[in-house]
């Protein structure tokens, strides 16, 4: 459920109703501001009234990226956009052409983009990895098919798919080719 408190839209986290022995009952709350990402504590009193908000969630296709942001498309009404990469975050710079993402909306206005978790993408290019690299456990600079730079093992090689976290940069595994 999200509700809009003090001009700002927030999304109910948990909340348990008290009915204590003195006085009236009340709903105590933690609420997840959607801007911020802060949580807070919110009590709400027996007859007090909350402006409760439809949230719409779309999925949008990467079409491209250019000086402005990335542009999305609608996967339904094919209808185009862009989004400047400060508003999208760190993630931003592991998405690729085609990648899906969901959008959440109120009303017209952009709440929240929620990218993948993680991605696979291709090393582009690294100093090739020597036998027996594996043992030391070191990390050596790997430019990924995006252009984005992260550190990765050193038995990783040039054109090798490995996962990447989008929220924190970090390689996390070597994919499988299938």
């Amino acid at each position: 459920m999200t509700i809009r408190l003090d001009g700002e839209l927030f999304a109910l986290v948990e909340f348990q109703h008290v009915n204590p022995g003195k006085g009236g009952a009340f709903v105590r709350t933690k609420l997840k501001n959607l801007k911020t990402g802060r949580v807070v504590d919110n009590r709400f009193r027996a007859g007090e009234t909350i402006d409760a908000v439809r949230i719409e969630r779309k999925k949008f296709q990467n079409l491209y990226r250019d000086a402005a942001g990335y542009v999305f498309m609608d996967q339904e009404t094919f209808e185009q956009f862009t989004i400047p990469e400060d508003e999208i975050g760190k993630g931003a710079k592991f998405l690729k052409v085609n990648e899906e993402i969901e959008i959440l909306f109120d009303g017209t206005e952009i709440i929240d983009i929620e990218l993948p978790v993680s991605v696979e993408l291709r090393v582009s290019d690294t100093v090739p990895g020597v036998k027996g690299d594996t043992a030391t456990g070191g990390s050596k600079r790997a430019t990924l098919e995006t252009g984005t730079v992260v550190q990765v093992p050193l038995f990783i090689n040039e054109g090798d798919l490995i996962r990447v976290n989008t929220r924190s940069g970090e390689y996390v595994e070597r994919v499988k080719a299938a």
